[in-house]
């Protein structure tokens, strides 16, 4: 039975930062089911807040719906809630007056939009799919980022808890993650585990000598550690950063790191103080994420010891899926450590261990092209078998209707 879907996001297609590629994949299945979708997102680009994305457009059968917010930037806490709050002001009111409405899908982007979810799906009598892809407050008080006494922590919090109970299913990443959320008092009934997926239709294994990527950002003859993605408070870099420059008398080595965050600003200034195996660039829209992708020779995976259980690295799904091997910078118990534990496709290196990342990437570097090969194959494997979005987001799909059923 066809039914009328309202997708509440802060960023959304084609903004290219990942939770609104996933969202859009889920509404474009949607739309393939026969479902009616409507997306409520921001105006405003996630990661560069200049970019203003048309008001009301049609993206691949689904009606995307976009609210102007003022850019009060995100130099800190205080002006990200007041830009978030503006936008759900907004968004409850569109989303409260939707018609034919059938039920509502809400992800952790803002954080506090699990709480106008929960509004709008009680005030309209219709199901809620709460899809956990971080948890807050709770990734801000790991890191230290607020004090777990704070006023706005306990609002947040409680928000969060409301959402949790309400909610007719909650979707989240990993058994770590479920955890967390259970201890919010989540029902395990109604707790579904999902990995997201990466988006390998836009994925493909280029060549390095057929990859224009690399002539065009000068990295042929370069071994490539990338570091791909949201430079997120919860991936420290400092270890790779100084495993860089113990490496800068290895003109073959070359570090990149693409995409923005918070903190971008470390590798910006690594380069500002000289450091020529260092290179920046910004994201890479969708179309072309198949050639910077495929540029690299490893993948740069870091996480936060303390965001075990509230952020998924998912990151990681692109570097399978176009066969490189991993190099991971984290703790030895996570979702990460389990996959390179149960599969040989890269190598683990704790956080501060400068020592062992120097020497993991001069091993990987030293390799022969058939072993690195060796980790790619069975990286690929590991989607196909696992991890695909045909597998991943069809599953989700399923939940979806079953839920609205």
């Amino acid at each position: 039975m066809s039914r009328k879907i309202l997708i509440i996001c802060q960023v959304y297609v084609p903004d290219p930062a990942s939770v609104g590629q996933h969202l859009n994949d889920v509404a474009v299945e949607a739309n393939r089911r026969g479902h009616q979708v409507k997306v409520i997102t921001s105006a405003r680009g996630y990661d560069d807040p200049r970019r203003i994305y048309p008001r009301r457009e049609i993206i691949q059968g689904v009606e995307v719906h976009r609210i102007w917010v003022p850019s009060l930037g995100k130099a800190t806490l205080v002006r990200r809630l007041i830009g978030q709050i503006l936008f759900l002001i907004q968004a409850f009111f569109v989303g409260l007056f939707t018609r034919h409405l059938s039920g509502v899908i809400v992800s952790t982007a803002p954080p506090m939009g699990s709480a106008i979810g929960v509004a709008i799906a009680f005030l309209r009598r219709v199901r809620l799919v709460y899809w956990v892809m971080d948890i807050n407050p709770d990734q801000a008080i790991a890191i230290g980022l607020v004090s777990q006494t704070s006023p706005l922590v306990w609002l947040l919090e409680r928000l969060d808890r409301i959402a949790v109970r309400r909610a007719d299913v909650v979707i989240t990443l990993d058994r770590f993650m479920a955890n967390t959320v259970m201890r919010k008092g989540c029902s395990s009934s109604k707790l579904r585990i999902l990995p997201p997926w990466p988006h390998d239709d836009h994925l493909e294994d280029i060549r390095h000598d057929e990859n224009p990527f690399r002539s065009e950002h000068g990295l042929n003859g370069k071994f490539v550690v990338m570091y791909s993605g949201n430079h997120a408070v919860t991936s420290p870099l400092s270890t790779i950063l100084d495993a860089s420059h113990r490496l800068r008398d290895r003109s073959d080595i070359l570090f990149l790191f693409i995409g923005g965050g918070v903190r971008k600003h470390e590798v910006d200034a690594v380069i500002s103080r000289g450091a020529s195996n260092v290179k920046s660039l910004p994201y890479q829209a969708l179309n072309m994420l198949k050639y910077s992708l495929s540029a690299a020779d490893v993948h740069l995976i870091t996480l936060d010891e303390r965001a075990v259980g509230v952020v998924h690295p998912c990151k990681v799904y692109g570097a399978l899926s176009i066969g490189r091997p991993i190099l991971f910078i984290g703790p030895s118990v996570c979702h990460v450590s389990e996959i390179l534990a149960s599969h040989y496709v890269g190598k683990m290196v704790r956080e501060g261990d400068v020592d062992g990342a120097v020497n993991a990437i001069i091993s990987l570097a030293d390799m022969s092209v058939d072993e690195r090969d060796k980790m790619g194959r069975t990286a690929k494997d590991i989607i196909r078998q696992n991890f695909s979005k045909e597998v991943l987001c069809g599953a989700f799909m399923d939940i979806v209707e079953h839920c609205l059923a």
